[in-house]
């Protein structure tokens, strides 16, 4: 079953050069929720998708202090989960929910 705690555990999925490589070897990447966990995350792309998760593994990326035109600014704190599925199931991250 479906519920509102799926939705803010799973916020987007990531599209870049290297999420694409790893859709070869049936993988999707995800930006997930800070306090999310994996059993948390697993779930949610279970409810969410209907598919099969293998594993779960999560990088948390730090906020940098960056400078833009002599302003000091601070960049997003971001988790981001790589989900392997099962064979056979997979995700087509371009068509949404």
């Amino acid at each position: 079953m479906i519920t509102e705690q799926h939705y803010n555990t799973i916020i987007s999925p990531v599209i870049t050069e290297k999420a694409t490589l790893l859709s070869e070897h049936n993988k999707v990447v995800f930006k997930v929720a800070i306090d999310a966990n994996k059993k948390e995350i697993a779930a949610a792309v279970e409810a969410l998708f209907k598919v099969s998760v293998e594993k779960v593994n999560t990088i948390r990326t730090k906020g940098k202090v960056k400078r833009f035109r002599g302003h000091l600014g601070q960049r997003v704190e971001v988790k981001k989960a790589i989900v392997t599925l099962k064979d056979g199931d997979s995700i087509d991250v371009s068509t949404g929910l």
